[in-house]
């Protein structure tokens, strides 16, 4: 679904990591962690199109990023559902019609009145539908975005620090959430530094496979889930 073969990416003239190769595979649970700097925010944007590996390959859904324009990077990552650490909302409008924007910019606003009660439910924001983004917490501000990204009913799902402002509790809910939704056959990619966070899927029983970007380089950590 997503290939990276011996990518590098540079930054500001200084090499940030090189020959990296990774897959998500479908159906796929994988967390990526790694010091503060190594470059796990950079790696995520590589998989979703969003930056261009400076050396290397990267493939979506099996076309190279580098041979593809502007609109057709932007088809593939319909697939790819993407959930920020630091989550921007339109304050003006409500908790579900930022969690539908999704739809509406692609025209498909119709749809979203067929399950968004549904999906706001299983997220634990079925009361919040009506509020602003400013109004909830940080927990409810994740669980939002998470919403918002699989919306689109995308393959794969990633995630850059989801719980990193959130308390334990909320970040065991985000995380179940995740697992429910690679049960369900999505791929998921996880970027965390915390690591009571991968022990936690342990116990829930995920296959999950546990990657560590650090000295330029990215390793496989330990043994799979």
């Amino acid at each position: 679904m997503i290939e990276l073969d011996r990518v590098a990416y540079s930054y500001g003239g200084a090499e940030l990591f090189s020959n990296v190769s990774l897959t998500l595979a479908p159906g796929s649970f994988q967390f990526l962690t790694g010091p503060s700097g190594a470059g796990k925010t950079t790696l995520l944007k590589l998989c979703y199109g969003e930056l261009v590996a400076t050396a290397g390959h990267v493939r979506l859904f099996g076309k190279n990023v580098r041979e593809l324009q502007r609109d057709d990077i932007a088809l593939s990552r319909r697939n790819i559902g993407v959930v920020h650490q630091d989550c921007q909302f339109l304050d003006h409008l409500s908790v579900a019609e930022n969690v539908a924007l999704p739809l509406t910019v692609a025209g498909r606003a119709d749809e979203a009145s067929e399950y968004l009660e549904d999906l706001l439910s299983w997220v634990g924001l079925r009361n919040q539908a009506g509020q602003r983004p400013p109004e909830l917490s940080g927990g409810e501000r994740q669980r939002a975005a998470l919403a918002r990204a699989v919306i689109i009913s995308p393959d794969v799902i990633i995630a850059d620090e989801p719980t990193g402002n959130i308390d334990w509790e909320m970040s065991q809910r985000l995380l179940k959430l995740l697992v429910e939704l690679n049960r369900m056959g999505k791929t998921i990619l996880l970027a965390t530094h915390d690591l009571n966070l991968i022990r936690q899927a342990s116990k829930m029983q995920v296959q999950a496979r546990v990657l560590r970007l650090m000295n330029q380089r990215l390793h496989v950590a330990g043994v799979d889930l």
